[in-house]
């Protein structure tokens, strides 16, 4: 059995870094290949890393902003002038599909140009997905409720944002995305994770290592780490330690692969 494994080609927040990509991270689980998020430059890191744009078995979007989402039109160029023919599903909020398409139509990626079939499938809360051998299950994040309250009487139903809890090689993956709060977090941890990729940009760190430090999780990555955390980094992993004392806790950096069963 091949190990479970997360590539970082991006782990940045969403102001501009001049040291992180942004949200991008591969997930290689019980032969499946998934990418989760498209911040930019993703194109330029997948190539880096050697990998073949055919190896990508399903894009997972969490939301559109364009940290998650702005390397996305050009990974789908990159996969054409690279040669993949086979299709490629895209599971996105239902609200911006449209959106994408004319996007891709303006850049004059045409379905009748591509020579891989995009399928876009709007997430549905309380339905998982089968693919090959591993269930991904989306959550509801409350990372877009203060654009909700402000704007969503002129945009109705704009706000849709997810985490995903990924199942498979007998293990459960969570990988947050962003969040509104920790709490997004309750219906995953109700049982143990063998790995959590998590963010720590929009709420107190502590808050966090809180509600962490009473679950059961094998591993704990933290990313997408706000500016002023990141600039003193080593005070944050040492309130890390002293809050959730004996964990197996690492904060990712670009293009760092985390394999599952490394010490």
């Amino acid at each position: 059995m091949e190990k479970t494994s997360v590539t970082c080609f991006g782990v940045g927040d969403g102001e501009p870094c001049a040291d992180r990509n942004h949200s991008a991270f591969l997930y290689d689980v019980a032969g499946q290949t998934l990418l989760i998020d498209c911040g930019e430059p993703l194109c330029r890191s997948y190539k880096a890393s050697g990998r073949d744009f055919s190896d990508v078995d399903r894009i997972l979007i969490s939301h559109y902003h364009f940290d998650h989402v702005g390397g996305f039109f050009m990974f789908i160029q990159g996969s054409w002038l690279e040669g993949r023919t086979r299709p490629l599903p895209v599971h996105l909020p239902a609200h911006g599909i449209a959106a994408v398409r004319q996007l891709l139509q303006a850049a004059c990626l045409f379905e009748e140009v591509l020579p891989f079939t995009l399928q876009f499938i709007p997430w549905e809360l309380g339905r998982s997905i089968e693919s090959g051998g591993v269930r991904i299950t989306p959550f509801p994040t409350t990372h877009l409720e203060h654009f909700r309250k402000q704007f969503e009487a002129r945009y109705p139903g704009y706000f849709e944002a997810f985490g995903f809890l990924l199942e498979g090689n007998g293990q459960r993956l969570c990988h947050s995305a962003d969040l509104g709060s920790p709490d997004d977090l309750d219906s995953v941890l109700q049982s143990p994770l063998d790995l959590l990729v998590c963010e720590v940009a929009h709420f107190k760190p502590d808050d966090l290592f809180a509600k962490l430090r009473q679950a059961e999780i094998g591993k704990t990555v933290l990313m997408h780490v706000g500016r002023g955390y990141w600039e003193d980094l080593e005070s944050l992993q040492q309130r890390a330690a002293e809050m959730m004392p004996g964990r197996t806790i690492l904060f990712a950096r670009d293009q760092q692969v985390i394999r599952m069963g490394d010490d």
